[in-house]
């Protein structure tokens, strides 16, 4: 070498247990040996070379010569004069085929890293065939360009690359997003062991592997029983990082793997969709096997086509959801500002938001009333909804059963995918899409694990022993929400939020306007109308017109009552109850007392009276029994009795008022509690009802530290109030 000092240009650097995730496979120090390398300085200033070079090349090559003073064919020269020299680099590849000593070469040069390399690749088929293969694959792309299903197109795929490179299998793997790869489409020989359907995990590709698949689309491996070739350069020069190249060797950790598989030769080529690995050519032979690098390289082109007709299928299924889904969203919002009951809204959107969405079932929840559209219990849907956190402004996406609460999770079943969205906070408005658990049988490609071993390189991660498909069912999983639901989904909520924002603004300014009204404009005039009544009644020759006139009085105070108390709750102030020990059986029997001597026409009943004293405000308490006795009075079978009972059941007084009728239709259950219902407004047999009563008296009762409930009970409507004792010892 004239004085010039070469060695070998080793990584230095053992793979074990370690550092087996980033072993650095990008410089190697050493080339598969069915070709040789040489590298030169930007300037055209040769740096180092494969040990096989001046053999195979027959060159005598010293370090700091230039490229133009090898003696290489001509059209080698030409090409390495486009690299060097001043300008950016080009890392494009380019190729020329060359013969050297009587042996076909294919010369391929490419730039990267401050560095200019030629690789001289072998090649044992002659050019008139390449050619023949170069027609055979224009015809592919244009069959691939015509398939209209992912599925189709990487089914096509496989068989058209395998046809054209000779493999004796051509697989299509789809990775998912945890990295995992299924193999979705295969092309075989009839004799070898099928991987179709099987799944390979994330660690058969380790991230430094996953870069080099993006930054050089396609791979060789000629043959797995090959000894590598150490690159040469001065002892000071940094390692060539081979991350373009064609010759680059392989990692013992890769070829064992392709061993334990009965792989003697391989190639990939990758499919990436903006920037990102979506997918995998795998090819496999069971012999060693060189594949032209033009082949190679119509198979990339492939690729590249598959990638782009893959994004185009993409785009346009996700143009069509992104398009439904803003349909979907304009109508709903617009029935919302129009529609009073926003359950009825989203109820008739269920189709339209469950297609949109893929979700298998709707639950809407509203100032605590749950509607249900799909096959979920309703104590189930309550319990989804409770789970929530209260006051959430964004999506609540859950994917799995571990997303869950831990004291729900035994009762999701197979709802374990949610996807929520907080419409209307103050209210606990929440529109709820569920997914269904996705049960899974994985035939993994072995078991997914690796395991430890010694190596060539001493103790690292040895690949799985054996392929053969190793099953595992996968619960608790539902399918994930896609990017492009959730970001839709966002746009809805944010639409959603904007609307119940315009529909509490202009139902509070309304409401203010009445308060106003009842408050100020009519409580003057109704007392001076009660005095009027009152003295008619005691002087007048028409008492009737007096009763008339207070009647009406009464029921009016008692609608301000009514709303104001509603004000009351609503802005969070509470009604103000003074608690002290009460008579309940008495308090009961004094109200009976009194609707007997008001309504002689309809008998009331006390059907039990067992003693009971609580703590309570008699007045807010008497408030609430006079509503319930008049519900029965109103909506009771007329001639049939309104019976109350009074009756202590552990330690809770328990007061039922009951009434003959029908049952209260479910959909009207409930809203029972409701303010404003529609079942309350124009009862013909309650004209002055607003429905508050109810919603009024349930606020009381929670004030009190009890409860209210509805039930029929055979032929009779119940209504039940439960209040704690007192403990008067």
């Amino acid at each position: 070498m004239q004085g010039n000092t070469v060695i070998p240009m080793e990584h230095g650097r053992q793979v074990d247990l370690l550092n087996c995730a980033d072993e650095p496979i990008h410089i190697p120090g050493s080339v598969q040996p069915h070709g040789a390398l040489l590298f030169f300085t930007l300037d055209g200033a040769l740096e180092g070379w494969s040990a096989n070079a001046p053999a195979m090349l027959g060159l005598a090559l010293e370090l700091g010569a230039p490229y133009a003073a090898l003696a290489l064919p001509p059209a080698a020269l030409e090409l390495l004069l486009d690299y060097v020299g001043p300008g950016d680099p080009d890392v494009t590849p380019s190729m020329v085929p060359v013969s050297i000593g009587g042996a076909d070469f294919d010369c391929i040069v490419h730039a990267a890293f401050r560095r200019v390399v030629a690789e001289f690749e072998q090649r044992i088929v002659a050019a008139d065939q390449v050619a023949q293969f170069a027609v055979r694959a224009h015809t592919s792309i244009d069959r691939l360009r015509r398939q209209k299903t992912i599925e189709g197109l990487l089914s096509s795929a496989v068989d058209q690359i395998r046809e054209f490179t000779g493999f004796d299998r051509v697989m299509a793997y789809r990775f998912r997003p945890d990295d995992s790869g299924d193999v979705v489409a295969e092309s075989r020989r009839a004799d070898i062991v099928p991987y179709l359907g099987q799944r390979y995990p994330a660690s058969d590709i380790p991230a430094q592997a996953r870069r080099l698949y993006v930054l050089n689309t396609l791979r060789s491996i000629i043959d797995v029983n090959d000894t590598m070739v150490p690159l040469l350069g001065a002892p000071d020069a940094l390692p060539l990082d081979m991350s373009h190249g064609v010759l680059r060797s392989v990692s013992p950790i890769h070829i064992e793997y392709l061993k334990n598989m009965g792989v003697g030769a391989s190639m990939s080529v990758s499919i990436v969709i903006n920037g990102r690995l979506w997918g995998l050519i795998a090819c496999h032979h069971m012999a060693r096997r060189l594949v032209p690098y033009s082949i190679r390289m119509a198979a990339d082109v492939l690729a590249q086509v598959m990638a782009s007709t893959i994004h185009s299928i993409e785009s346009r299924l996700e143009t069509g959801m992104i398009e439904r889904s803003a349909s979907t969203r304009t109508k709903l919002v617009e029935d919302l500002l129009l529609e009073d009951d926003p359950l009825e809204t989203f109820g008739r959107f269920s189709d339209a938001i469950l297609g949109a969405t893929e979700a298998q079932a709707q639950l809407t929840s509203y100032y605590n009333k749950v509607q249900v559209r799909g096959d979920v219990p309703a104590d189930l849907a309550e319990a989804i909804i409770a789970s929530l956190p209260e006051g959430a402004h964004d999506l609540v996406a859950r994917e799995k059963l571990d997303d869950w609460p831990e004291a729900i999770r035994e009762r999701l079943g197979k709802w374990v995918g949610m996807l929520a969205l907080p419409f209307d906070a103050p209210a606990n408005g929440w529109c709820v899409l569920l997914r269904v658990e996705q049960i899974e049988q994985v035939a993994w490609g072995g078991r997914p694990e690796k395991t430890t071993a010694i190596g060539p390189l001493g103790a690292r991660l040895t690949p799985r022993g054996s392929f053969d498909a190793w099953y595992e069912t996968v619960r608790g999983h539902a399918h994930p929400w896609e990017a492009t639901i959730l970001a839709n989904s966002r746009l809805t909520l944010a639409e959603l939020v904007r609307v119940m924002t315009s529909r509490r603004t202009q139902t509070e300014a309304t409401r203010a306007q009445l308060l106003a009204m009842l408050g100020h404009d009519l409580r003057d005039p109704l007392h001076s109308i009660n005095m009027a009544g009152m003295v008619l009644e005691k002087g007048s020759a028409q008492p009737t017109l007096g009763k008339r006139i207070q009647s009406s009085t009464s029921r009016m105070q008692r609608m301000i009552t009514q709303v104001l108390d509603m004000s009351r709750i609503d802005g969070g102030l509470g009604l103000g109850v003074a608690l002290e020990p009460v008579n309940l059986t008495a308090l009961v029997e004094d109200l009976i007392d009194e609707a007997r001597l008001a309504y002689p026409t309809i008998p009331f009943q006390l059907a039990c009276d067992e003693p009971a004293v609580v703590s309570a405000d008699s007045g807010r308490m008497g408030q609430v029994l006079s509503n319930l006795l008049s519900n029965a009075r109103h909506h009771g079978e007329i001639g049939k009795p309104v019976r109350v009972c009074v009756r202590v059941d552990g330690k809770e007084a328990v007061v039922e008022v009951f009434n003959a009728g029908e049952p209260i239709p479910p959909e009207l259950v409930a809203t029972l509690f409701n303010p404003f219902k529609r079942a309350s407004l124009h009862n013909p047999r309650n004209r002055t009802g607003m429905g508050l009563g109810l919603y009024i008296a349930q606020q009381i009762v929670r004030e009190h530290h009890g409860e209210i409930a509805y039930r029929h009970n055979g032929s009779e409507v119940v209504f039940a109030v439960r209040l704690p004792l007192l403990d008067q010892r």
